[in-house]
């Protein structure tokens, strides 16, 4: 029974997301969130399979695609949409926003700059490592932070440092526009690891159950000393790059590419295994489907009724008060 409970808040984690960032596309058209919303749609498994094997305690480092993380590190929906549209009773005062969206309370951070956050994922290995302590840095990026300076900088550091970084990479491809294979030979990502003599997985970022396994052997790595691994999750983005973009994306990628990838929602394949183990009746999923449908839209209503923060307020917090 409490492996039944494991996979069914799996799959609550992964519902969550994206009943959640279906009200976000939403009200980003209404133009009620401010900003550029990158949606994770199609992500969901390697989210939640990495995260599900941390700790409170341990620290997750996103991207500009930051929902996803946030809401599988356990993060206040509520205070999320807060930050989304502006508001003051929000995760950073409504100063965030879609794309630096960060609770010191999870320990989840972002930043909107590709691979920035590899380095400073590195430097909190390293506090970790230092300090004696077992907690572990899970550090996601995409196929586009890859070819970045920041990337083999810190991969070469964490492994010469062994500091207890999962470095988990969301292949979905494309780099806005850009094909992986235009701008990079290589079949796996994963295979830049061989050069820093790191561990490194290749799996279905669209099996959750896969993922999971994988980010289990990494962590437990981690926490035992023995330096950090790398996990390259194939995977896809059934949305554009950023919601601006829901008809421009198809210059770029065929309409029946998507539609294929859409055949492996990571979601429904997951609910199809859940179903046929038993495991998810259909009592079942209707109860987590309202159960989320709820929260999202108690969480809209919550960001309405919020205020907006005071002109006052952008100067603050922006260097440390005694």
């Amino acid at each position: 029974m409490e492996e039944e409970g494991k996979l069914l808040n799996l799959y609550k984690s992964m519902i969550k997301i994206r009943r959640c960032e279906e009200k976000i596309k939403e009200y980003y058209f209404k133009e009620e969130i401010p900003g550029l919303v990158h949606l994770t749609t199609g992500q969901e498994g390697a989210e939640v399979g990495v995260i599900a094997n941390l700790r409170k305690d341990d620290v997750v480092w996103s991207t500009h695609r930051p929902h996803g993380h946030f809401i599988a590190k356990g993060g206040n929906v509520h205070k999320l949409m807060g930050e989304l549209f502006g508001k003051v009773d929000s995760v950073s005062k409504g100063k965030g926003g879609t794309m630096h969206i960060g609770d010191p309370d999870i320990n989840m951070f972002s930043t909107a700059i590709v691979g920035a956050n590899i380095p400073l994922a590195v430097g909190i290995g390293l506090a970790f490592k230092l300090r004696g302590s077992d907690r572990v840095c899970a550090c996601f990026f995409g196929d586009g932070a890859v070819n970045t300076g920041a990337f083999h900088e810190g991969l070469n550091l964490a492994a010469v440092w062994k500091t207890p970084v999962i470095f988990v990479c969301e292949n979905n491809m494309y780099a806005i526009s850009t094909h992986l294979k235009r701008v990079t030979l290589i079949e796996s990502i994963a295979e830049r690891a061989a050069a820093y003599k790191m561990p490194a997985m290749v799996v279905d970022g669209m099996d959750v159950l896969e993922v999971s396994k994988a980010a289990a052997e990494a962590v437990k790595r981690a926490r035992e000393g023995q330096g950090p691994s790398f996990i390259e999750c194939k995977t896809y983005r059934l949305v554009g790059h950023g919601e601006w973009d829901a008809r421009r994306q198809f210059l770029y990628r065929k309409e029946e590419e998507i539609e294929e990838w859409r055949k492996r929602d990571p979601i429904e394949l997951f609910k199809t295994k859940l179903v046929k183990n038993g495991i998810l009746t259909k009592n079942k999923e209707n109860e987590i489907e309202q159960e989320m449908r709820d929260l999202v839209e108690g969480a809209v209503e919550y960001a309405k009724k919020s205020t907006y923060p005071e002109p006052s307020e952008a100067q603050k917090d922006v260097f440390c008060e005694d």
